[in-house]
């Protein structure tokens, strides 16, 4: 994963090819396999460029198809499928050696007025009160605490249950440890960025006594909608659960605030959720 915040800024800054198409790298990593969140926020980059400014996107769908290699570039296709007088369309289909491997449809909005409610934000201690994740775990080693480790451009704090119901819920507040440009489409990019960290470890605080490190892990499909103008620079709280999982398969829900309390935006993803066999 990206080591820095520049060096997440130059993984979302894409390579024009030609009209609609794309391509993005990946940085050097420990990891055999593209982050799921690194290709989806590259193509909402992809998908945002071809569309008017003035409009923002308030929702995307996902599926992961295949294992993106670290090692080659990844070629976006961005279908324009509508531009209507309120809505755009865009259809993007990411590629790695002849196929595709990813598969994103991003609805874009014109501004306006409209009714307006959210939910409340959970009472929960200040991200400024936790301690850094990477800190907290110590000395240790292994693939669990590598990965970890290698969210080296995101501060991670995680938050613990703090009152009854809170059993079973994951939640964490997340910041680069950086400054962002003053770019509307690239903070919802770096939000659908870290959005892929840590929903689907929400599944495995329903079975405390399965071992994580050995759980296989992989995102299947992934579903945003963006609801207010974010910063993602700032504190972000993401409150996430998992409300099923069967089939070896678990899906994760969260909502995502910002540190004053306002909801931003929510989160649903299905993944592989594979306990060690015997």
């Amino acid at each position: 994963m990206p080591r820095s915040v520049d060096a997440l800024l130059e993984v979302l800054d894409l390579e024009d090819l030609e009209v609609d198409l794309f391509r993005g790298r990946s940085p050097e990593t420990s990891l055999q396999r593209v982050f799921g969140g690194q290709v989806a926020a590259q193509a909402l980059v992809a998908a945002g460029r071809t569309v008017v400014p003035e409009r923002s996107v308030h929702s995307l769908h996902a599926y992961f198809l295949r294992l993106g290699d670290p090692g080659r570039p990844i070629v976006y296709d961005v279908d324009r499928i509508r531009d209507g007088r309120s809505f755009t369309t865009r259809r993007v289909v990411a590629r790695q050696h002849g196929r595709p491997i990813f598969h994103m449809s991003a609805s874009f909005q014109a501004a306006e007025e409209g009714l307006e409610h959210a939910d409340p934000m959970p009472v929960v201690p200040r991200a400024e009160d936790l301690p850094d994740a990477r800190a907290a775990m110590g000395p240790g080693t292994g693939p669990w605490v590598d990965w970890w480790r290698d969210w080296l451009p995101l501060d991670v704090r995680l938050v613990a249950p703090v009152g009854e119901g809170d059993e079973g819920r994951t939640r964490v507040w997340l910041r680069p440890l950086g400054a962002l440009p003053d770019d509307p489409l690239l903070h919802v990019c770096v939000l659908a960025y870290a959005s892929d960290l840590t929903l689907l470890t929400s599944t495995l605080a329903m079975h405390p006594g399965v071992p994580r490190p050995q759980v296989q892990l992989a995102s299947l499909d992934h579903a945003m909608w963006f609801h207010r103008p974010v910063r993602a620079d700032g504190w972000l709280l993401f409150d996430q659960r998992s409300p099923s999982a069967s089939g070896g398969r678990g899906l994760g829900t969260g909502r995502v605030f910002t540190a004053d309390g306002t909801l931003v935006a929510n989160v649903v993803q299905e993944g592989l959720v594979r306990p060690p066999r015997g």
